[in-house]
């Protein structure tokens, strides 16, 4: 058993008001409920670094059902580790029970049908040796928990029953030292989840950290690991990248380590001046909100990225012999799944930006563009990446005295003048 550092309220920074509400209110139900409740992972570090955490998951012992009978508001999802969302609004509280790291033969022994792609489904006499993590349904204590974790910078509790920051693989310190290190052996947690090779290069680009020697060495060995991966969890990780602020750091980072070969030959073949000017203009124009913009689209995000590389209109998708793209093969820039509504938007845009700078068009033809469906992602691309300030500033001023796009919140404007119900004439009734 490892002895934590255990850090008192009058040791960090950490306070209960820069903490959301409503993962307050789950932290303090659980506390009184007799469970262990913590603040977990990223926004305990990025709480630490001073910085706002985008989401604030918490690590419980109480198992998913005891805590959807203590919130109404409660969803159980997953397969693979079952987790608890407690809904406020719009927004979700994710809530996890302590886990432990599973070994090899707890893999490899059947628990209900199994998905298509695990091994020991396919009859592989290897599946004992695979390390990478097909279910992980197995709950633990908070020590197992943090040593199960990727990174140590991502392993620290805030405790709420005491207030204080518990540190069981020495994150305190790399914190400190502003080091992205894996907790046990990262040749051995690359293989569990190769996703995290693309996850520390991102962490460190995102926080300004340096990477631990042994993760770029584990790195360039079993970089090709990562084409083991979901393709659509891929995609989804680099869109989260290209949202951080520190896309242009993230991407050079990842070309100088040949990660993108794997996922996509065109990127690391395409990574150079172009797309760094790209995604530098694209970090710049996150820089101006304290939080992701609405307007940060996929298509926007997407554009950003190939474009530069050549790709101006969206991937070459093959046309089948009908003549009717939508029945082809489905765009992908290499093993990345594209969705085909994002790549026909990502055309929309660029087929419109000729159109927006045009200062000769006419008042009746900026409506008309006003209302076509990607007018204000196009309007986006153009704040970040068309370089004419005239244009823009002229399109503000257009929308400023035409009216707002959007129609009026339901509730917001006068109420609609009713109707009149005219009354029925009765006939006549006949003479007696």
């Amino acid at each position: 058993m490892v002895q934590p550092v255990i850090v008192p309220r009058a040791g960090h920074t950490i306070s209960r008001q820069h903490i959301d509400q409503d993962a307050l209110r789950v932290l303090y139900r659980l506390h009184q409920s007799d469970f262990a409740a913590y603040l977990v992972g990223g926004s305990v570090r990025d709480l630490l670094l001073g910085r706002r955490p985008k989401d604030f998951d918490i690590g419980t012992s109480a198992h998913p059902h005891q805590v959807k009978r203590l919130f109404r508001n409660c969803w159980i999802i997953g397969r693979r580790f079952r987790l608890a969302h407690i809904r406020y609004g719009q927004k979700t509280i994710e809530v996890a029970t302590f886990r432990r790291l599973v070994s090899a033969a707890e893999l490899a022994a059947p628990e209900g049908p199994l998905p298509a792609e695990d091994p020991a489904e396919q009859g592989d006499a290897t599946a004992a040796k695979d390390l990478l993590l097909h279910r992980d349904n197995t709950f633990g204590t908070p020590e197992e928990d943090a040593f199960r974790r990727d990174f140590t910078v991502n392993a620290l509790f805030y405790d709420i029953g005491t207030f204080s920051i518990i540190d069981y693989t020495g994150g305190l310190e790399d914190l400190k030292s502003r080091i992205i290190r894996c907790i046990g052996d990262p040749v051995e947690r690359f293989q569990e989840d190769p996703v995290r090779m693309l996850r520390a290069v991102a962490m460190a680009a995102r926080l300004d950290f340096t990477i631990d020697p042994p993760i770029d060495a584990a790195i360039a060995s079993h970089r090709g690991e990562i084409a083991r991966s979901a393709p659509a969890r891929l995609i989804e990780e680099l869109y989260k990248l290209l949202r951080t602020g520190a896309a242009e750091r993230a991407f050079r980072m990842l070309a100088e380590r040949r990660l993108l070969e794997p996922i996509a030959r065109e990127l690391q073949k395409g990574s150079g001046e172009d797309l760094w000017r790209s995604l530098a203009r694209l970090d710049a124009y996150r820089a101006r909100f304290e939080a992701t913009p609405d307007t940060l689209t996929n298509p926007v995000l997407l554009g950003s990225m190939l474009t530069p590389i050549g790709y101006a209109s969206g991937p070459r998708v093959a046309v089948p012999k009908d003549g009717d793209p939508k029945k082809g093969p489905a765009p992908a820039l290499g093993m990345l799944p594209l969705a085909r509504r994002d790549v026909d938007r990502l055309v929309q845009i660029n087929g419109l930006q000729r159109r927006l700078v045009d200062m000769t068009l006419s008042p009746r033809g900026r409506r008309a563009l006003m209302h076509r469906g990607s007018f204000q992602e196009s309007l986006t691309w153009l704040e970040i990446h068309g370089g004419a300030p005239e244009a823009l500033e002229h399109w503000r001023g257009f929308i400023e005295a035409a009216g707002a796009i959007e129609p009026p919140a339901e509730g917001s404007g006068p109420e609609p003048r009713r109707r009149r119900r005219r009354r029925r004439r009765r006939p006549a009734r006949p003479a007696t």
